[in-house]
């Protein structure tokens, strides 16, 4: 599997919350919702997306921009509309001062807005819970992801639009897996554009030295890697690889590795049933206790405490001194 497949076999909507919602202008929405992830396609108009902590993107027909939460961010018509509805957790939508929406805008089956034939249509989609989305697609993802028309042609947008406000059995299983693939779609998109805000180790891995010993380590987490050992498969000496490492992908290669195995066990704990024991084989530690001890020290919260809905969020500094200087160990 390479590296961007492994990356985007994460997305697994489950009773995702799906909306088009269709405005005249003025209007303007406050997402405060605390979602991983949602998925904004314009399908008709136009809409700004403001994030709270950087610049306003204009969604044109065709577009698509992907949120990553849980920091809240406000969709308008002008970056000038003040809001007139909020929306929370769940999708429970509510004027600012806190009286229901959802009767009196609603437009029909998944339809939401002041008007069926509104200047403005947009297509979304959000992951509710973690659990959904690869914490290790989400660490890969800017705060705001915008996609223009232009540089894509997805089949999937009028699909989703078609689909979305039919009420038939087994709609909402269609609906997840239309999302899943749409922003698969997008994401793999956005990952070939040279401008893209990719992470360190995505960058590193065209690098013939460095992106050998990633590859290794993501193909073979449970392998008992040594920074040498991966110096010989890479062709040269350990010095070599720790320093180039460490330039192009910002922290040593045993701490990158950690990090790797904790994000790995981190999505079987949420994905499968799995025991922590067998997970913690599955990703390169001995046991339950080692996996244990580092996923607490790492993310804060154990191994089960995760599973059951714990937010343990991952820490760019972990592994022991030891980990960072490159040795080996069971952690």
């Amino acid at each position: 599997m390479d590296v961007l497949a492994g990356l985007l076999d994460g997305p697994r909507a489950r009773g995702a919350f799906l909306l088009r919602a269709v405005l005249n202008p003025p209007w303007a929405v406050r997402i405060e919702d605390r979602a991983p992830l949602s998925l904004m396609c314009v399908t008709r108009g136009h809409a700004w997306v403001m994030p709270d902590g950087g610049d306003p993107v204009l969604l044109r027909p065709g577009d698509v921009a992907v949120a990553r939460g849980p920091e809240p961010y406000t969709c308008a018509d002008d970056p000038a509309s003040p809001p007139r509805a909020l929306i929370g957790p769940g999708g429970e939508c509510r004027t600012l001062q806190g009286e229901p929406l959802a009767e009196t805008m609603h437009l029909g089956v998944r339809t939401w807005g002041d008007s069926p034939d509104g200047e403005s249509a947009m297509l979304i989609g959000t992951y509710q819970m973690a659990g959904e989305v690869s914490g290790r697609l989400l660490d890969a993802l800017p705060p705001l992801l915008h996609l223009p028309a232009e540089l894509w042609d997805c089949p999937l947008m009028p699909a989703l639009e078609d689909e979305i406000s039919r009420d038939e059995p087994g709609q909402s299983v269609m609906l997840d897996r239309l999302l899943d693939l749409l922003l698969i779609a997008t994401l793999r998109s956005w990952f070939s554009r040279p401008e893209a805000a990719a992470p360190a180790w995505y960058r590193a891995m065209g690098d013939p030295v460095v992106g050998r010993a990633l590859r290794l380590m993501q193909n073979d987490p449970a392998h008992p890697w040594t920074v040498a050992g991966l110096a010989a498969k890479a062709g040269v000496s350990r010095a070599g690889l720790a320093r180039r490492f460490t330039e192009l992908v910002g922290e040593p290669p045993m701490a990158y590795l950690t990090a790797w195995r904790l994000a790995l066990a981190a999505d079987l704990l949420r994905e499968t049933e799995a025991t922590v024991g067998a997970v913690a084989r599955q990703v390169g530690y001995s046991g339950s206790f080692a996996l244990s001890a580092a996923f607490k020290r790492v993310r804060g919260v154990s191994p089960q405490q995760y599973r059951n809905g714990g937010s343990g969020l991952p820490d760019r500094q972990e592994g022991s001194p030891k980990e960072r200087s490159g040795e080996t160990v069971d952690a």
